[in-house]
């Protein structure tokens, strides 16, 4: 039975055959060609994997109106705002959706909230295409999401090395033991596991810890979905676990500043 990650990439997959006849690869090509000149001038790209490396454990906070599981989460969306509150309680980076059916993003998300703070935005997509990378780089976004179960070995590495080579940063999502040995094989640097089953939406965080200890130390880890508590953070953090990528819990809290304090372990005032 087709489960919802099939369907998203599906339409996805028609999405981007809509877009490159409306602007076509070289169009793109172009602006990331001027996005680079600019950043030469003072405004350089800021480095994703720089900023999960920092010591302690990183928070990439999540821009998202909605989502396939829980529908509508933010009826009233103010992401430039969000996006800068995020950075002044010192989020690592932020994670914004662009799909636009089930998760109401849209790319011009990136592109203001890229204007509006300094540190790295990872373009939360299903990326299908190597146009989604150009289309990534070109608003952008210091990272872009690969997903093992919508993509082949081939797709893997060469979207990774393409989006190398346009000087982003690639986190490589899997799902279980064996998508976690894809993603290694494919060369990531990064390593998301979500902790959701996309198939029944369940969670469990029990799978980041397990899939922690069969990869490499070196490796980038970033335990992805339904992470609520300061408790679930020091398991992670426990586990040698890197970076948390954190959406609904900060997405429904009326003061988001004060509950990434409150996951880190810090005071309720």
């Amino acid at each position: 039975m087709e489960n919802i990650l099939d369907r998203i990439a599906a339409r996805t997959r028609q999405r981007v055959r809509e877009q490159e006849r409306e602007v076509p690869l070289e169009m793109l090509r172009e602006k990331i060609r001027q996005r680079q000149e600019m950043e030469k001038k003072g405004r350089p790209l800021p480095d994703f994997l720089a900023a999960l490396k920092k010591p302690g454990m990183s928070y990439i906070c999540e821009v998202k109106k909605a989502s396939p599981s829980k529908g509508l989460i933010a009826p009233d969306f103010p992401y430039l705002a969000i996006a800068r509150e995020y950075q002044a309680a010192g989020a690592a980076a932020i994670s914004c959706l662009t799909e636009p059916v089930w998760f109401q993003g849209r790319d011009s998300y990136v592109e203001e909230i890229s204007q509006a703070v300094d540190i790295p935005i990872l373009r939360k997509d299903f990326t299908v295409d190597e146009y989604m990378i150009y289309q990534a780089r070109a608003i952008g976004a210091s990272a872009v999401l690969l997903i093992c179960a919508i993509l082949d070995d081939e797709q893997l590495r060469s979207y990774r090395e393409l989006a190398q080579s346009l000087g982003m940063n690639a986190l490589v999502e899997a799902h279980d033991a064996s998508e976690l040995s894809r993603a290694l094989k494919s060369g990531a640097g990064i390593v998301g596991v979500n902790n959701r089953d996309l198939k029944t939406f369940t969670v469990d965080m029990e799978n980041s810890i397990r899939l922690r200890a069969m990869a490499p130390k070196d490796i980038v880890f970033v335990s992805e979905s339904g992470i609520k508590t300061a408790e679930d953070i020091r398991r992670l953090s426990a586990s040698r676990v890197d970076a948390v990528l954190i959406g609904e819990t900060l997405m429904r809290s009326p003061d988001k500043g004060k509950m990434l304090r409150i996951l880190n372990g810090g005071p309720l005032s």
